[in-house]
């Protein structure tokens, strides 16, 4: 546990990382450094997104599986990488990293 904690840290400490949250395979979030309303509103739309992506990925080869994408807005990047049973989501700045 103590290596979790302390990659995530690491994740926290580059530059323009604004926060991170965790989801279960529920769309539930289980831990976040982002405030309530954020968190909530983050981890819906990237559960859907993800779900949909995933799918998509299948489509197109039935062998192959989405390990990780990246969606760039003019105010923030968010970096997904989501599993069976979680899935991560990192939210930067762009324009300072």
């Amino acid at each position: 546990m103590a290596e979790v904690e302390e990659a995530l840290k690491r994740i926290l400490s580059h530059k323009g990382v604004i926060g991170y949250i965790i989801v279960n395979s529920e769309g539930i979030p289980i831990r976040t450094t982002l405030d309530n309303s954020t968190t909530v509103h983050y981890a819906g739309l990237y559960h859907q997104l993800a779900a949909r992506a995933k799918s998509s990925v299948r489509d197109v080869d039935p062998q192959n599986d989405l390990t990780f994408f990246r969606v760039r807005t003019k105010r923030h990047e968010i970096m997904v990488a989501p599993d069976k049973e979680y899935m991560f989501l990192v939210i930067q700045n762009p324009t300072e990293t």
